[in-house]
């Protein structure tokens, strides 16, 4: 039964004095024992009844009231006069910024946005943090982390401007990052953009959230290896209720509180504004989320109302204040706020005549000034410290606030106010007034910055706050102090010689004694957090379960049931590798956690995450782009990679695209190796390129499971294969006049060696053959020379790495890769002298069937290619076009059946 229920029910009461006695019982254990022991009789009787067969339903909801009473809240310790100015100030910047910025847009239209609602609904919750709470790294300890709402921007940085962090030219270039010549202020929390003062990426709603959990438990695995004390430090994350509807904010609630991370605060800005309307006009978001925050294990606190209420609570015996606040939807409560005192005294308060009557001796104004939760400084003060406190589990504070808080008539608690950012002259006068900014009515239309003296009572308090609490915030590291050192290639001897006669590997496999190489290292082991989803058997990397363990913050408390194996499956409290379960996001999230370690926490981490790739970028691409906006750096595999390599599997799980999406991420260096040494020499270029020398990248590596021969690395071959292709191998005598240039990638190259053969053998075609490493890096570079040779007429012409590599050969190209034809036709406008370039490929959905019959079916096998090969040389008219229908004869094409990407 619901506490609105229990007040319903209050009136069917059949014996009134035994209720009371009850009552008066549990208020004398409250007051003289304690709310603890008040709770475990409660639970004892509910026990019992529960026992006898009484019918007990079971709530996750309480009171819609403020979790803290006002007994119990602690004093606050600041200068509350003085914060109010320092917040109004502030408000007044962040919202000048805004409107400034789109006061006249340009001749060709469209004006540059921003938002001040949300900045408005949060600023007393960011300033307490400010003063109070929130630590920066200082020498004896790490710094907190704070996951800002990303339409909160302007209110970080009016506040750096106070701090004298951003300058008045840098407000007035707010979101003009191009026109603002490296003085403009980035739209919303972009480490890539301003990357010494934003952490985190937070704007593409739902993966701040579900970053932030992981981060936090990144923080405890930290500690529990030894690598770094997080002990003291705190991860906070200000979320939106709107955002609450994105699937990825509460995806990783579970796992918060099954690890205990008690180093977690979660605040969720219940505005109660979506960014069209209501988040829940027709229920109450707050008693939804206590709910599923509560039976998720968290510990809630609900900061509803602010300290105006607390002497009508004192008055409402009857209990009928609460059960109006509780009959009252989220869709009312905005209209409340959106309208004035004598509108709130008739719908609110009218709604029962004793309720009417408390407020009766107090006037429209007075009922105006109502508050709520999260614009009540010693509310919000009291929450913080409860879950600063807290112990053993996460916590979110659910805290009522006003969208467009004091942006007046145009704004405030409106529907349209999330896309507010042009106010006119009268609405700035009404803010300036609201806030008693000290700017002169012949100034108001100007909508100047405002920043007091730095002798001033604020700036001092503003300045000495921070200086207690370490620093300033938002800030970021750009580098660790200290880079890694790493091991010379020839560490990696295992898998860069050929493979013995009758011994195959695939390169996972390589991957795999990479790997363990790594692990060898004394200077990299420690670093090195290999990431899975419950995965590891399929990529043979089980053996880590024993050489390393599996982290669980609790160490095991079972006997493993595969114990007498020697690849058992340990967890222990300092397990190295993170195992997440089928679920690719949270594993991914723990990727950016410890591929931002060198920033976070000044601890440069080597994190390996592995999955099947298919489940890579398509599944997680929007973390795939924040990673890179937050200048991660690691390494991500996508395992059974190509649309015909993992055969048995079909439509939903085979890739063909994943390279392309990689390749949208500017700093995502992507490979498709087909062999053990091109494995080992890209990742040791990710080490010395992300680990020692600290760039800002991070590298995609596609694996395969098909096992093979491997030919081992040759001499001269290393910078080829960083740069993206090489000369593999060449026919023993090139033909002058049929000879062509064959390229392929990962598996697939072994049907274009392949070819080479039967082209020779059936067709006298000679060849060379290039193993393709990176289709993405070899266009990344042709673009370079492309636009070098665009803006720098007057210098000699820069050549693509393709074209240099490719003008002294002969013969037209031709590629076949395990992937869609965009990936190979990536290097088409490098192929020099306007050769011919045909592109194999395998567009349209995946198959299940052998590896042989896929790549028939996808048209990019041997026959194929051979079969390109010769159309090639007819289309040049170097030989005679029956070839190709000869060919086809031979190799049993079918040339009539249907297109393979609408198959």
């Amino acid at each position: 039964m619901s506490s609105l229920d229990q007040v319903h029910a209050a009136a069917a009461d059949i014996d009134q004095q035994e209720t009371q006695e009850w009552i008066d019982a549990l208020e004398a254990v409250l007051d003289r024992e304690g709310a603890e022991r008040a709770h475990y009789l409660i639970e004892r009787l509910i026990d019992l009844a529960r026992r006898n067969g009484a019918h007990i339903p079971y709530s996750l909801n309480t009171a819609y009231v403020n979790t803290i009473p006002p007994g119990l809240e602690p004093p606050h310790p600041g200068n509350m006069v003085l914060e109010e100015r320092i917040r109004s100030y502030i408000r007044w910047n962040a919202m000048a910024m805004v409107v400034r910025a789109n006061k006249v847009e340009p001749a060709d239209g469209g004006s540059l946005g921003g938002h001040i609602a949300s900045f408005a609904s949060l600023a007393t919750m960011i300033e307490c943090g400010q003063n109070h709470f929130w630590h920066a790294e200082s020498a004896d300890r790490g710094g907190d982390l704070v996951y800002f709402q990303g339409h909160s921007s302007p209110g970080m940085y009016s506040r750096a401007f106070l701090e004298g962090r951003l300058t008045e030219e840098n407000l007035n270039y707010f979101r003009q990052e191009v026109g603002g010549k490296g003085k403009g202020l980035s739209s919303y929390p972009h480490p890539k953009l301003m990357p010494d003062f934003w952490q985190f990426s937070t704007v593409s709603m739902g993966i701040g959230p579900m970053m932030a959990i992981y981060q936090a438990r990144f923080l405890k695995y930290l500690h529990a290896r030894g690598l770094a004390d997080t002990a003291e430090r705190k991860v906070w994350v200000f979320v939106g209720d709107g955002e609450i509807d994105e699937p990825d904010t509460l995806a990783a609630i579970g796992l918060a509180s099954r690890e205990k991370l008690d180093n977690l605060i979660f605040i969720v800005n219940c505005n109660l504004q979506r960014l069209d309307g209501p988040v829940r006009g027709n229920g109450k978001i707050i008693q939804e989320l206590e709910g599923a925050f509560r039976g998720n294990g968290w510990n809630v606190l609900k900061l509803i109302w602010g300290g105006y209420w607390d002497p009508l609570f004192a008055r409402d015996k009857e209990g009928l204040l609460r059960r109006i606040m509780e009959e009252t939807v989220d869709g009312e409560y905005q209209a409340y706020k959106a309208n004035d005192g004598k509108f709130v005294r008739e719908n609110f308060f009218g709604k029962h005549p004793k309720v009417l009557e408390m407020v009766s001796r107090m006037s429209d104004e007075d009922v105006w000034r109502l508050n709520r939760g999260g614009h009540d400084p010693h509310k919000v003060y009291a929450a913080f410290a409860a879950a600063v406190g807290h112990k053993g589990q996460p916590s979110v504070i659910l805290a009522k606030t006003i969208k467009g808080y004091g942006m007046g008539h145009v704004g405030q608690a409106k529907n349209p106010t999330h896309q507010q950012k042009k106010l006119d002259v009268d609405s700035v006068r009404e803010f300036r007034d609201r806030f008693n900014i000290p700017i002169p009515d012949d100034k108001v239309e100007e909508i100047p910055f405002y920043k007091p003296a730095e002798d001033s009572p604020e700036m001092k308090y503003l300045h000495e706050h921070r200086k207690a609490l370490g620093g300033y915030l938002p800030h970021r590291r750009v580098k660790a102090d200290q880079s890694l050192p790493v091991p010379p290639l020839d560490s990696f001897k295992a898998v860069l010689e050929p493979t013995a006669e009758g011994r195959e590997i695939s390169t996972t496999q390589a991957f795999v004694r990479v790997l363990n190489q790594i692990l060898r290292d004394k200077d990299l082991a420690p670093r090195v957090v290999p990431i899975l989803v419950d995965e590891s058997r399929t990529f043979g990397m089980e053996g880590l379960f024993r050489q390393i363990g599996i982290y669980a913050p609790e160490g095991q408390k079972y006997v493993p049931v595969d114990k007498g194996q020697v690849m058992y499956y340990r967890e222990a409290e300092n397990g190295q590798l993170l195992q997440e379960g089928i679920n690719e996001a949270g594993g991914f999230s723990s990727w950016v956690a410890a591929a931002t370690s060198y920033s976070v926490s000044n601890t440069i981490m080597i994190p390996f995450f592995i999955y099947y790739s298919m489940f890579g970028f398509q599944r997680f691409g929007d973390h795939a782009w924040a990673a890179g906006d937050m200048l991660a750096r690691g390494f991500v595999l996508g395992g059974t990679a190509g649309r015909t390599t993992l055969n048995g599997e079909g439509l939903q799980h085979e890739d063909g695209h994943s390279h392309i999406q990689a390749s949208l991420i500017p700093n995502c260096v992507a490979y498709d190796p087909a062999f053990a040494h091109e494995v080992a020499v890209i990742i040791r270029s990710g080490l010395q390129r992300m680990m020692h020398d600290q760039e800002d990248v991070f590298f995609y590596i596609t694996l395969m499971n098909e096992n093979y021969a491997q030919p081992g690395l040759k001499a001269g071959d290393e910078a080829g294969i960083l740069k993206g292709m090489y000369k593999l191998q060449s026919s023993a005598k090139p033909s002058k006049k049929t000879h062509v240039q064959l390229m392929g990638s990962g598996t697939i190259l072994r049907e274009v060696l392949a070819a080479q053969e039967l082209l020779e053998k059936d067709w006298g075609v000679t060849s060379d053959v290039w193993s393709v490493t990176s289709f993405s890096e070899l266009r990344r570079d042709g673009l370079d020379a492309e636009r070098h040779n665009l803006l720098h007429p007057t210098e000699p012409v820069q050549e693509a790495y393709v074209t240099r590599q490719l003008k002294d050969t002969q013969g037209p190209v031709i590629v076949s890769t395990d992937y869609i034809k965009a990936y190979g036709d990536m290097i088409r406008p490098f192929v020099p002298n306007g050769r011919a370039l045909k592109v194999l490929g395998t567009d349209g959905y995946g198959r299940s069937d052998f590896r042989s019959e896929l790549r028939k079916h996808f048209e990019i096998d041997r026959h194929f290619v051979v079969l390109a090969a010769l159309r090639s040389l007819a289309d040049e008219g170097t030989i005679d076009i029956k070839k190709c229908a000869e060919a086809i004869a031979k190799y049993g094409i079918d040339a009539d059946k249907v297109n393979p990407h609408y198959a």
